[in-house]
C-alpha cells in the first residue's frame, strides 16, 4: 500500500467506528475511498450526492440546514456524517471551512456492515442503544470475580520491580534498597531472572557471616525461586508460598520479570473488603484505630474497580462505610460525653447522603434535634458535633471547604430551625439557598431518631412540588453546569497549567445528572435521594419518560465507571486521585460514547429549560 494510503488508513482507523475493524478490511475500505476537498463556502451540488456516501471529515467543518436554514448538525475533523433514509430533512450542506473529505460509497459501507457485526452495530443503533451497550462493555471487559481471591497476581502488585545486575556489589544493592523503600530485588543476567535479594538475605548471609559488602550480590542472592505468571489467580499464588515457604513471588509475563508479589500483599488484599473492614468498624475503640482503617479505602476502590462492580454498586459500598465510621464515632462520642439530653438524628448529605461516594470525599453532615432541646444543652451537641466532624477529618473525610458540617452551629439546631430553614430556601431561592441546595436537599438520616428527618422531609417536598418559581430556580441553577462537548462534539477540555487537556469528568460530567434528578425529585416529592432511584421513580410518576430514564441513567453510569478507572489507576501509582480524566487515557471508542453521554445530558438539559416551568 502506497505511503499516502497508509496515513489515511492509519487516520481512519483512529476513529469509531472504523477501529472495530480488521486490517484487511481498513486496506480494503481505503482503497475504495474518494477525496473530495471544498473550499469554506461551498456547498454539495447535487443534494443527491449527500445520500449516496458516507462522508468522513478530515479536515474542517460541514454546516447541515433544513428548508427553513435552521442548523440541523454540525461536524468536525473525525466526525462521520450518513444518512441511511435520504434525510427528507436537510436541504443545505456548507462547508463553514476549508475541508477535506473522505467518501466511502453507500454500497460499499453496506458491505463492510454485512460482514462485520460490531461495525454494522454503530448505524443500527440509537444513541440510548449505543450507550447502553457501552455501559454493559464497560463491565464486561474485566469480568472477574469479587473474591479478591480470584484476582490475578498482576493486579496485585503496587509497583514496578527493582532490578540490578547480578555483578552489582552488596553495598549498592543495599543503597539502592534503601532509596527505593523495599525490601527485596530481582537480580538479573543478560535480561534473564537469575535470583532475588531480600533483607533477610543481607543479614543471614552477608553480615552474620561477616561477608565484604564488596561482593557481588549473586554470593548472597536466592536462586532457587518459585514464580508465577502474570495471570496467576491470587489464591494459587498463596498456595505456592505456602507449599516453598517464601515470602516473595517473582511475577512473570513473556518471561520478563514484572512485579514481586508478597506476603505483605496478600494480607493488604484479603483484609481489603467492605465485610472485613465494617467487621473492623465496629469493634474500633478509638479514632486512632478508625483512621487506620480507613487507610485501607483508597485499596478497597482499586480493588472494587478491577472487579464486575458497577459504578452504583461502588457508591453504595463507600457510603456504607462512611455511615458505620460516621456511626461509631458517634458511639464513641457518646461514650465519653454521656447519653444525649434529649433525642436527635444525625444527618448526611452530598454525595454521602446519595450513596455516591468513592473512597475519601469532604464531609457533608447536619444535626437535626428535637424541640425539646434547650439552651443548657448547646454544650452538650457541639462536643459531640466537634468529636465526629474532627474524626471524620482525621479519617480522611476532610472539613467540608463550605462549612456545611454539624460542627458549625448553623447547621446543628432544633427541629423547629430546620423547617423555617427550609420554608426560607424554598419560599426566597436567593443564590446561597441555591448553593446549599445540592447539600441539603440530598439530607439522608445515619443515626439516632429518624422520626425527627421524616417529619422533616414530608414536610419539605410538600413546599417544593407547590412552588413552581421555586422549582424554576432550581432548574436554571442545575443549567449552570453544562457538559463539556462544543458545538462541534468537539471535547471542551480544561487548559490550566495542572490538568492541561483533560476533562473535569465530576463537575461536567456527573454532577449535571445529579442535579437533574434532584429537580425533579423536588418538583415531584419524591423521597429518594439517590440519583438512580431518583430517576427510575421520575419515570414511575411520569416525571420523565423511560427513555429520558434510562439514557440518564445510563449516562451517569459510563461517566462514573470512567471516573472510578481514572482514580483507581492514580490510587495504583500512588498519586491523589482527582477528578480530571486525561482525554489520552479514553480509546476511540470510550471518546464516542462518552459524547454520547455528554449528548444525553445536553439534550435533557435543553428539554429542561424548554418544558419545566
Amino acid at each position: 500500500m502506497e505511503i499516502e494510503l497508509i496515513e489515511i488508513r492509519d487516520f481512519i482507523m483512529a476513529h469509531p467506528p472504523f477501529d472495530v475493524l480488521d486490517k484487511v478490511a481498513l486496506n480494503e475500505l481505503t482503497n475504495t475511498l474518494t477525496i473530495k476537498y471544498m473550499r469554506r463556502g461551498n456547498t454539495f451540488s447535487e443534494l443527491n450526492e449527500i445520500n449516496q456516501y458516507l462522508y468522513i471529515i478530515r479536515t474542517g467543518a460541514i454546516e447541515f440546514r433544513d428548508k427553513e436554514k435552521q442548523l440541523k448538525d454540525k461536524l468536525a475533523e473525525g466526525d462521520i456524517y450518513y444518512s441511511e433514509d435520504g434525510n427528507k430533512n436537510i436541504e443545505q450542506a456548507i462547508c463553514v471551512e476549508d475541508s477535506i473529505l473522505y467518501l466511502l460509497p453507500i454500497t460499499k459501507l453496506n458491505q463492510f456492515r454485512l460482514e462485520n457485526k460490531d461495525f454494522d452495530l454503530h448505524f443500527n443503533q440509537s444513541i440510548n442503544e449505543r450507550l447502553r451497550n457501552a455501559v454493559e462493555l464497560t463491565h464486561a471487559a474485566d469480568m472477574r470475580d469479587l473474591s479478591a481471591m480470584q484476582l490475578e497476581v498482576n493486579s496485585l502488585t503496587d509497583r514496578k520491580p527493582v532490578i540490578v545486575d547480578v555483578s552489582m556489589s552488596i553495598k549498592d544493592a543495599a543503597q539502592i534498597m534503601t532509596a527505593e523503600q523495599v525490601s527485596s530485588i530481582l537480580v538479573t543476567e543478560n535480561n534473564i531472572l537469575k535470583g532475588l535479594l531480600t533483607d533477610q538475605d543481607i543479614r543471614s548471609r552477608c553480615v552474620a557471616q561477616d561477608l565484604s559488602f564488596s561482593q557481588p550480590v549473586s554470593r548472597i542472592m536466592t536462586t532457587d525461586l518459585e514464580t508465577v505468571e502474570s495471570t496467576t489467580l491470587l489464591s494459587q499464588a498463596l498456595l505456592a508460598m505456602t507449599r516453598k515457604q517464601v515470602q516473595h513471588l517473582p511475577i512473570i509475563k513473556n518471561d520478563v520479570p514484572i512485579g514481586i508479589l508478597t506476603s505483605s500483599d496478600i494480607v493488604r488484599h484479603l483484609t481489603t473488603s467492605p465485610t472485613l473492614i465494617a467487621t473492623d468498624i465496629y469493634k474500633a475503640n478509638s479514632i486512632k484505630a478508625l483512621k487506620k482503617i480507613s487507610v485501607r479505602l483508597p485499596e478497597l476502590q482499586l480493588q472494587l474497580s478491577l472487579s464486575s462492580a458497577t459504578a452504583k454498586h461502588i457508591g453504595e459500598v463507600f457510603s456504607s462505610i462512611t455511615d458505620a465510621i460516621t456511626c461509631r464515632l458517634i458511639e464513641l462520642a457518646e461514650a465519653e460525653l454521656g447519653t444525649a439530653p434529649v433525642s436527635y438524628v444525625w444527618a448526611a448529605g452530598g454525595s454521602q447522603a446519595r450513596n455516591e461516594q468513592t473512597s475519601h470525599t469532604d464531609q457533608d453532615n447536619a444535626l437535626i434535634i428535637s424541640d425539646e432541646y434547650k439552651d443548657e444543652h448547646a454544650d452538650y451537641f457541639k462536643a459531640l458535633a466537634n468529636f465526629v466532624c474532627d474524626g471524620l477529618n482525621d479519617c480522611g473525610y476532610v472539613y467540608c471547604p463550605g462549612n456545611a458540617m454539624a460542627s458549625n452551629d448553623e447547621w446543628r439546631q432544633p427541629i423547629k430551625v430546620w423547617h423555617s430553614y427550609f420554608s426560607k430556601w424554598i419560599s426566597e431561592p436567593e443564590p446561597k439557598s441555591l448553593m446549599l441546595s445540592s447539600i441539603f436537599f440530598d439530607l439522608r438520616p445515619v443515626y439516632g431518631d429518624t422520626a425527627l428527618f421524616d417529619d422533616l422531609q414530608v414536610k419539605m417536598l410538600n413546599k417544593t412540588k407547590k412552588n413552581q418559581l421555586f422549582i424554576s430556580h432550581m432548574i436554571g441553577n442545575a443549567l449552570t453546569h453544562k457538559p463539556p462537548l462544543g458545538f462541534f462534539r468537539n471535547f471542551l477540555m480544561v487548559q490550566d497549567d495542572k490538568h492541561k487537556n483533560a476533562l473535569n469528568i465530576k463537575h461536567r460530567g456527573v454532577v449535571p445528572i445529579v442535579d437533574i434528578a434532584r429537580v425533579v425529585a423536588l418538583k415531584h416529592g419524591l423521597k429518594e435521594t439517590n440519583t438512580v432511584e431518583r430517576l427510575h421513580a421520575a419515570f414511575e410518576c411520569k416525571g420523565l419518560s423511560r427513555e429520558m430514564s434510562e439514557n440518564l441513567i445510563d449516562a451517569l453510569e459510563f461517566i462514573s465507571s470512567l471516573r472510578i478507572r481514572h482514580q483507581a489507576e492514580q490510587i495504583r501509582k500512588g498519586v491523589d486521585a482527582d477528578n480530571f480524566l486525561p482525554i489520552e487515557e479514553l480509546s476511540g471508542l470510550e471518546k464516542s460514547h462518552l459524547k454520547d453521554s455528554f449528548e444525553v445530558i445536553k439534550t435533557m438539559q435543553h428539554f429542561f429549560e424548554s418544558r419545566i416551568s
